[in-house]
C-alpha cells in the first residue's frame, strides 16, 4: 500500500440475498493474496458486534437502520485512517450514509448490486422474502422500507444470471485498481 494514502473503503451495498457477502469475501482474498492489509466487515457480523441483532433490527423502522449504517460508516472511517482497506457488505440503502461517506470516507468506493426484488425473493438465503410474505417480518428494505439507491455508484451491478462472482470480482479489483487506491 501506498504510505502516503490513508486508507480506503469499499461500500458493497445491495438488499437483502443481492451476494454482497459473497462479492466482499471473494475481493477481500484476492486483496490478502495479493498483500495487501484489508479489513471485511459484514452487515450480519456488525448486527451482533452493535447489539442490533438482539433487538431484532429486522423489525426496526428507517431510523433504527439508519443511525445502525452510521454506526458502520464511522468504524470504517477509524478502521481505515489506520491505514487498512476496509470492505464492508451491507445493506444501507440510505442517501444520508452515501452522502455522508463521499465525504467523510477516504478512498470511497461504492458498489451496488442491484437485483430485482423476484430473483431475491428466489434466493431468500436467510428466509427473510418468506417471513414478510408470511407477516412475521415488517420494515424489510425494499418491500415495506422505502430505501435510497445510490446516486453516484462507481460501480453498479445489474443483475445478470449469467455472472458469477469470479467474474464480479475481477471486474470489481480492475475498476478499484483504475481508482489508482491500491
Amino acid at each position: 500500500m501506498n504510505g502516503d494514502i490513508a486508507g480506503q473503503v469499499v461500500w458493497i451495498t445491495g438488499l437483502s440475498g443481492a451476494g454482497k457477502s459473497t462479492l466482499a469475501r471473494e475481493f477481500v482474498a484476492r486483496l490478502r493474496g495479493q498483500g495487501h492489509s484489508v479489513v471485511l466487515l459484514d452487515g450480519d457480523e456488525l448486527r451482533d458486534v452493535f447489539g442490533a441483532a438482539t433487538a431484532n433490527v429486522q423489525n426496526h423502522g428507517r431510523e433504527g437502520r439508519l443511525a445502525l449504517a452510521m454506526q458502520y460508516a464511522h468504524l470504517c472511517k477509524v478502521i481505515a485512517a489506520q491505514g487498512h482497506t476496509v470492505v464492508i457488505a451491507t445493506i444501507s440503502l440510505f442517501r444520508e450514509v452515501h452522502v455522508w461517506n463521499r465525504a467523510h470516507l477516504p478512498g470511497y468506493f461504492e458498489v451496488y448490486l442491484k437485483v430485482p426484488v423476484q430473483e431475491l425473493r428466489r434466493r431468500d438465503p436467510k428466509g427473510i422474502y418468506r417471513r414478510f410474505d408470511a407477516g412475521e417480518l415488517h420494515n424489510v428494505a425494499g418491500l415495506d422500507l422505502l430505501i435510497d439507491e445510490p446516486d453516484a455508484a462507481d460501480w453498479v451491478v445489474e443483475f445478470e444470471a449469467h455472472r458469477c462472482v469470479q467474474i464480479l470480482t475481477d471486474n470489481l479489483l480492475d475498476r478499484f485498481y483504475k481508482r489508482n487506491f491500491i
